[in-house]
């Protein structure tokens, strides 16, 4: 469908729905976007593959592993990380821009001297001046370890942990290069995340200092493998890893009006899951988003929690069963159990699956508007309306905004309703004190931001 005629759809739609209930709408548009579509099956497991097998093929990336080798150590693999995203970068067009993110790391528990640190960072702009500021991050890490993690001349494959996630995020970046985007799309392979999320904290701190406007960043860490340690198979799933309420000494005044609000749910990283899984599993048929209800896996972490301790909305992608002989394990066999992160057991096939969710919500979210600001449920008087107001959005194609809803209980949004261009709307018959709301903004394409919560305001 072209974009006016889409656009035609959408007001229709809102003359339709205003002043409707929850039972006579829906929260979002089924329809695909063309391009979207197009990103999702150009994923290709073989060049997941191939990649991920390049990377153990270093032996080691180890952190303090070699450096100056052209076939081994961390110091080749990066090397090769970028000489391939500029490959991709340069077949389509040059937009691409690749580079070393260079830092000291100071000698810490993980490392016995100060180290020279790379991230690779491969940064697609926006084409939008109103929202090229704007941007995503999503980042894999591909340094490795085995039992002992200051080992580093030891082999250490890392083919689950983490090529597969490597693998993952310059697949997308050699895909989506060939396309536009609204907002600024940042793909990160990360280094030192085994020695202390090194690379990550680097870049976040600096993003923090920069005010960089990040919309949202995912990690993916372990997403090669179907298999757990009984053998049962799972491609189906994969797992999304969401904060609510951070474990904070001083809170910001934001968390407090989630706190006295109820909205431990409606934090940014789980509005953020929510949308995730909404487009994964739209753009990814018989492929579910499961979204957990922490931080990361129990009392563990990941490149996604430097993002969120700045206060930014990250996620984390895992497979849905680890298995433990796989990681962080010297090779070896023991009777008949082989341990160590081998090639041999990471499932290419799936880790497309999960690549194509991250490609999809990243392509979704880099072309809608961004998420409303200033959005206040009022209260001026007791009644069992809902009354919403919020600030205009500037996007050149914004075509409206949707006012979305839910049960206290429930995880995804219910209903919703398409209200056009206005900046207030006042949902009937339905009140605060029984639902949570939120505010979406919508182009003339269909494509939705993130919802926006509430604020109380009189």
């Amino acid at each position: 469908m072209s974009s006016s005629l889409q656009l035609k759809a959408l007001l229709a739609l809102t003359l339709i729905s205003v002043g409707s209930t929850a039972a006579a709408t829906e929260p979002n548009s089924t329809a695909h976007q063309a391009q979207i579509d197009k990103i999702v099956s150009e994923i290709s497991p073989a060049r997941i593959q191939a990649t991920i097998a390049k990377l153990v093929g270093f032996g080691t990336r180890h952190t303090l592993s070699d450096t100056v080798s052209e076939t081994r150590g961390i110091g080749a693999a990066r090397r090769w990380i970028k000489s391939e995203l500029e490959r991709c970068g340069a077949a389509s067009g040059g937009r691409l821009q690749v580079a070393f993110d260079t830092f000291t790391q100071p000698a810490g528990p993980r490392l016995t001297q100060p180290a020279e640190l790379m991230n690779v960072v491969a940064t697609l702009p926006g084409t939008q001046a109103e929202s090229r500021e704007r941007m995503y991050v999503v980042s894999g890490h591909y340094d490795s370890r085995n039992s002992d993690p200051m080992d580093a001349k030891g082999l250490s494959p890392g083919a689950n942990d983490d090529a597969s996630g490597t693998a993952a995020v310059m697949e997308m970046a050699c895909v989506m290069a060939r396309y536009s985007f609204d907002a600024t799309l940042v793909f990160m392979t990360v280094a030192g995340e085994e020695q202390g999320l090194y690379g990550s904290t680097h870049w976040a701190e600096m993003a923090k200092q920069k005010n960089l406007q990040i919309g949202g960043m995912f990690t993916n860490d372990i997403i090669g493998s179907s298999r757990n340690d009984q053998g049962k198979i799972d491609n189906t799933q994969v797992r999304l890893f969401a904060e609510g309420i951070p474990n904070l000494k001083d809170m910001p005044d934001y968390l407090r009006v989630l706190l006295a609000t109820g909205g431990e749910n409606d934090s940014l990283p789980r509005q953020l899951a929510r949308h995730v899984k909404e487009i994964g599993e739209r753009y990814v048929p018989n492929f579910k988003v499961n979204v957990i209800q922490r931080h990361d896996r129990y009392l563990r972490g990941g490149d996604h929690k430097p993002f969120l301790e700045r206060g930014y909305a990250a996620l984390r992608f895992t497979e849905p069963n680890e298995d433990y002989n796989h990681q962080h394990q010297d090779i070896r066999k023991e009777g008949n159990l082989q341990y160590g992160d081998l090639l041999e057991f990471v499932d290419a096939d799936y880790v497309a699956q999960v690549t194509r969710v991250n490609a999809a919500a990243l392509a979704s979210l880099s072309l809608a508007p961004a998420a409303p600001q200033k959005v206040q449920a009022k209260i001026v008087k007791l009644d069992n309306d809902t009354e919403l107001v919020w600030q205009a959005n500037t996007e050149p194609d914004l075509a409206g905004y949707r006012v979305v809803w839910r049960e206290t209980t429930a995880a995804q949004w219910q209903g919703g309703v398409l209200v056009g261009k206005v900046t207030a709307y006042t949902v009937k018959n339905m009140s605060k004190d029984n639902y949570f709301f939120g505010v979406q903004a919508v182009d003339v394409d269909g494509n939705t931001s993130v919802a926006s919560y509430p604020s109380p305001g009189r």
